[in-house]
């Protein structure tokens, strides 16, 4: 009987031990998580290029995310970020090398009821943008 346990013991070790690694790799990943799920919203831009916004509920704020890529560095985009109509963020910023892209974050109040973030870039003819609601 004092054998089984042995090696039921042995066993139980060496399962945390394998697994230990693998707990301390998902830590940071589970960390950055903080606050609600993110809501994402990808699409095309007009002429070229791909956008992504995201936004999630983190504390008492919301937390936006806002990427555009073209593949084109050096490109000005005129930037503007919204939450229920009300201006959060509005600039004007380049894509950068290697990739051709930019992102932009902002954090905003949470405001009552719904929050509808919208997102829009524009360079010359080409209009890049979306909007998701939390």
């Amino acid at each position: 009987m004092q054998h089984l346990t042995i090696r039921a013991l042995s066993a139980a070790a060496v399962a945390g031990a394998l697994s230990a690694p693998l707990l301390w790799a998902a830590g940071p990943a589970l960390a950055s998580q903080g606050g609600g799920s993110a809501v994402t919203k990808s699409g095309s831009c007009s002429e070229r290029g791909v956008f992504t916004l995201k936004a999630k509920h983190d504390d008492a704020a919301i937390e936006v995310e806002y990427e555009v890529d073209t593949n084109r560095s050096g490109q000005t985009f005129n930037v503007r970020l919204t939450d229920n109509g009300t201006v959060i963020l509005s600039r004007t910023v380049t894509t950068t090398a290697p990739s051709g892209s930019f992102t932009v974050s902002k954090r905003t109040a949470n405001r009552a009821g719904s929050d509808v973030i919208r997102a829009r870039a524009v360079s010359g003819a080409n209009v890049c943008g979306g909007s998701v609601t939390l």
